[in-house]
């Protein structure tokens, strides 16, 4: 079992920058690959970014290339997502994820674990 709690969310302006944190605790989070997914109301859970159990390997949604970078600190059991330039559309929960192999994925059901979200709210 993994844990997740993720930190860092709250109300920005557009243009303005964060930077969110999901700690994990449990098993050995250097053989997990992990991601991040955001919902926004209304609207379905989608694929943000992710990375490979060795941080070698990223992937990121069309619309946060270039702006959003996922990190990991193995040595504090953490992944990081900056998200730079941030806009209105932008505004959502946003959950951390974990899966036990070693490639990044972007579909939700390749993910076993999730933590619980955390709000990101970008004004005009």
């Amino acid at each position: 079992q993994v844990q997740l709690v993720e930190s860092g969310g709250g109300l920005v302006q557009a243009g303005e920058s964060l930077r969110l944190s999901c700690a994990a605790s449990g098993r050995t989070f250097s053989n997990y690959a992990m991601g991040w997914f955001r919902q926004a109301p209304g609207k379905e859970r989608e694929f943000v970014a992710t990375i490979n159990y060795s941080g070698g390997t990223t992937n990121y949604a069309d619309s946060v290339k270039g702006r959003f970078t996922i990190s990991r600190d193995d040595a504090k059991n953490t992944v990081h997502l900056q998200m730079n330039s941030l806009k209105p559309e932008d505004t959502a929960v946003y959950y951390c994820a974990g899966r036990y192999y070693s490639g990044t994925a972007s579909q939700e059901y390749a993910y076993g674990y999730w933590g619980q979200g955390t709000q990101v709210t970008v004004s005009t």
